[in-house]
């Protein structure tokens, strides 16, 4: 039987050195505050530095579990993950991994990442609630245009929608007006486009659309959560593009996050990457299921409570298969930043899940 007396070690995986040292140092940061919001004082931290590298992260992850580390937030990147996940499965510890990969999910890894599959069933969802039912993708040849694409076809059965047409284009093609040409010369014109896209691709799209012959006014943009950097003051660039007034994404509800910016600001003098969120929110799970959890705080069943946790990106929870599901906000691009339309769910029950 553990010692109930000594605090619950959990282990943060970042880059520490390297070349995304900067990043790594945030997520601790962030880890660091949580462990303060959350009063976890049954819970101590082990950082281990990843050195931005699988070999890193593998050597990370065999010295925090010596150590004594009952759970693994991080690391960051898929190949680390990838690199810790039979260590963890071994020595029978969970995993926290700040990826998007969802392949990295599953035998006690949680891809706490935001997925695209997650932002585009909601905001498909919400414009099916709007009338739209034909729906065009236009997507990069990517990974993540694969994982946009397919999100998009899978969620047409259950919404009662059809993507009439895929529009795939090289990643790194500068000039966008081909594929917008497509899109325009489709007859009748789609209600709805889901760009895979963010930041200035988004725009350039957007605005090789309008140029085209594909109104804004009569075909509505939808877009990923690409476009939820509020650290890039980028829901108020996308405004400044007109094509994209009125476009609408699925995003986590921006207030809690808006909290905490502003406090990580204070505290450590400089504005925290998007994903500071994920370091946050999964030491609070830590925090939390240590406090209730008894002498194994961290078994499948406490991790996979069907009610979930509430973070600062909003209502999520952990599932068997290591998805993530997040209660999403949808969001409109105004010429001064994003403004919530349809706000997150505050239950599961809610999602009608």
């Amino acid at each position: 039987m553990p010692d109930m007396q000594g605090p619950v070690k959990v282990a943060v995986l970042v880059p520490l050195s390297g070349q995304s040292a900067a990043i790594g140092q945030s997520m601790l940061d962030a880890a660091q505050m949580a462990l303060f919001d959350m009063a976890g004082d049954r819970l101590e931290l082990l950082p281990r530095d990843t050195k931005g590298t699988p070999n890193g992260a593998a050597d990370a992850a065999r010295q925090a579990l010596a150590d004594g580390a009952k759970l693994i937030i991080g690391p960051l990147f898929a190949a680390d993950v990838a690199a810790v996940r039979p260590i963890a499965q071994n020595a029978g510890v969970d995993v926290l991994a700040f990826t998007n990969d969802s392949a990295q999910a599953g035998n006690g890894t949680y891809v706490m990442g935001f997925v695209p599959a997650d932002q585009v069933n909601r905001v498909a969802g919400f414009a099916r609630s709007q009338g739209v039912t034909r729906f065009t993708v236009l997507a990069p040849r990517s990974p993540y245009g694969d994982a946009v694409v397919n999100a998009m076809q899978a969620a047409g059965p259950r919404l009662g929608t059809a993507v009439t047409q895929v529009e795939r284009y090289d990643a790194n093609v500068t000039d966008l007006s081909q594929p917008a040409r497509q899109v325009a010369q489709e007859a009748p014109l789609p209600q709805a486009v889901m760009l895979a896209e963010g930041g200035p691709r988004a725009q350039g799209i957007a605005s090789a659309l309008a140029a085209n012959g594909v109104p804004s006014q009569q075909v509505k943009l939808l877009g990923t959560g690409l476009w939820d950097d509020s650290s890039q003051g980028q829901g108020q660039a996308l405004g400044r593009e007109p094509a994209l007034v009125g476009a609408w994404y699925a995003a986590p509800a921006p207030q809690n996050r808006a909290r905490f910016e502003s406090q990580f600001e204070q505290v450590y003098g400089r504005k925290p990457p998007r994903i500071a969120t994920l370091a946050y929110d999964a030491t609070s799970i830590a925090a939390v299921l240590t406090r209730s959890g008894g002498p194994v705080p961290f078994d499948r069943m406490a991790m996979t409570n069907p009610n979930g946790f509430e973070g600062l990106d909003g209502l999520f929870r952990l599932r068997g298969d290591g998805q993530v599901e997040r209660g999403l906000a949808v969001m409109e691009v105004t010429p001064t930043g994003a403004r919530v339309v349809d706000p997150a769910p505050p239950t599961f029950e809610m999602l009608g899940q």
